[in-house]
């Protein structure tokens, strides 16, 4: 049983669908304390003039240790705002006629969703479908932890009987690595080095946007470019 545990994000890149689609269950954790200027609540486009961030405004005055799950949406203008930005450099993509109906569909049920958690997993959800990715998605709502950081997710992963869990490479300065050992979880790392470029508007390339571009400019072959193209059960983790 490989688990992923993380927070949720905004329209993410690739790699973060990569992770999801290497596990068989992905805990979304928004109960971590809310950061301002992360991916959580905005991401990258790419435009004539360069990239774009998309972000969704977020209430923060005297709310600094709110968590992921308490962040509430400050102007709902943003879902309308963001549509347009995708129809305006995107229209020209191979693939967006083809998408295009069901972001606008979704942008338009979330433009008075206020809180942040309901907003990222109904994209999230929403792509992996496009990807066939066929993960469970949970939430940590679901399940009982406390504890420091790595006990809270040993935790989660024991309710699950996890064998392995799926890490980024951020988490190597905190996590506790005997702690997992003992409660023989083989913890391996995400190795997000190795994407090929694919067909971008706007040269020159950059990786570092939204998976929602991958999507647009190659439609069913985005997860050829994401790392999703092989069986679940043949896909291996690489441990770096």
């Amino acid at each position: 049983m490989k688990v992923l545990i993380t927070q949720s994000n905004y329209i993410p890149w690739r790699g973060y669908f990569h992770a999801i689609g290497l596990a068989d269950v992905f805990v979304v954790y928004d109960e971590a304390q809310y950061t301002r200027r992360d991916w959580r609540n905005r991401n990258l486009i790419k435009t004539a003039n360069g990239l774009q961030w998309l972000t969704i405004p977020i209430h923060v005055k005297g709310r600094f240790y709110q968590k992921i799950s308490e962040a509430t949406v400050s102007d709902h203008r943003w879902a309308a705002r963001h549509w347009k930005a995708m129809q305006l450099n995107y229209m020209r993509a191979p693939y967006f006629a083809q998408y295009a109906p069901v972001f606008e569909q979704l942008y338009h049920q979330l433009h008075h969703e206020t809180n942040l958690s309901n907003i990222n997993l109904a994209f999230i959800e929403a792509i992996c479908r496009i990807l066939g990715i066929k993960t469970q998605i949970r939430t940590s709502a679901d399940f009982d932890f406390e504890g420091t950081k790595s006990e809270k997710l040993v935790s989660i992963c024991r309710q699950l009987c996890a064998t392995h869990y799926i890490s980024g490479k951020a988490a190597r300065g905190y996590l506790d690595m005997e702690l997992f050992t003992r409660n023989n979880m083989e913890v391996v790392w995400m190795n997000y080095a190795n994407y090929p470029d694919y067909h971008q508007l706007y040269p020159p390339f950059h990786p570092q946007v939204t998976v929602l571009d991958l999507i647009f400019n190659e439609g069913p072959r985005a997860p050829m470019f994401s790392g999703l193209h092989a069986d679940k059960n043949s896909r291996s983790i690489s441990v770096q």
